[in-house]
C-alpha cells in the first residue's frame, strides 16, 4: 500500500515565503425535490387566504384576481421569506449566534439590494418595538390594579368601554 504524503504548501522560489492561494467559495447547493419533499407544500409557502387577503387590499374592490396570480404570488413571497432569512441566518452563524432577530432581517435586506425597503421596514419595526413596550407596560399597570381590586361576583357588573 501506498504511503500517504504530506501536502506541503508551495512556497516562492525567490523569498522562501509561502504562497496562499486565492481559495474560491463553494457554489451553492440548490434543494432538491427529494429534500423538499419531506415538507408538504402547505408547510413551504404561507396560506394562500393569507396572501390573497393582501393582494385584494391593494387592488379596487370591483378587481378579480385569478387563482393562478394568487399562487404565483404566494410562491414569490415564499422564496423572498426564504432568501432574506437565509441570508440573516448566514450573518448569525458567523457570528456564532441562534437567535435571527429584526436587525439581522434588515442587515440582510440591505446586503442583498433592498436598501429602500429596509429604511422603511427600520421605521416599522420601531413603531412595533415602542408598541409592544406599552403595551408591555399597560398589561403590567392592569396586574398591579387587579391586586387592589378582587374580581366581580356573578351577581355585579363591569362597565367596560365599547369594543372598538
Amino acid at each position: 500500500m501506498a504511503e500517504l504524503q504530506p501536502i506541503m504548501p508551495s512556497t516562492d522560489p525567490a523569498t522562501g515565503d509561502p504562497i496562499v492561494e486565492a481559495q474560491e467559495a463553494p457554489e451553492p447547493v440548490p434543494i432538491t425535490d427529494r429534500e423538499v419533499g419531506d415538507y408538504r407544500e402547505q408547510d413551504r409557502f404561507l396560506p394562500i387566504a393569507n396572501v390573497a387577503r393582501i393582494m385584494k387590499s391593494s387592488v379596487p374592490p370591483s378587481a378579480k384576481i385569478a387563482k393562478d396570480a394568487k399562487e404565483t404570488v404566494q410562491e414569490c413571497v415564499s422564496e423572498f421569506i426564504s432568501f432574506i432569512t437565509s441570508e440573516a441566518a448566514e450573518k448569525c452563524q458567523l457570528e456564532k449566534r441562534k437567535t435571527i432577530g429584526g436587525e439581522d432581517i434588515l442587515q440582510a435586506m440591505i446586503t442583498l439590494g433592498f436598501d429602500n425597503y429596509a429604511e422603511t421596514l427600520k421605521i416599522h419595526l420601531a413603531k412595533l418595538r415602542q408598541s409592544g413596550a406599552s403595551a408591555t407596560s399597560q398589561a403590567a399597570q392592569r396586574d398591579q390594579g387587579s391586586e387592589d381590586n378582587p374580581p366581580l361576583s356573578a351577581g355585579e357588573q363591569a362597565d367596560f368601554p365599547p369594543f372598538k
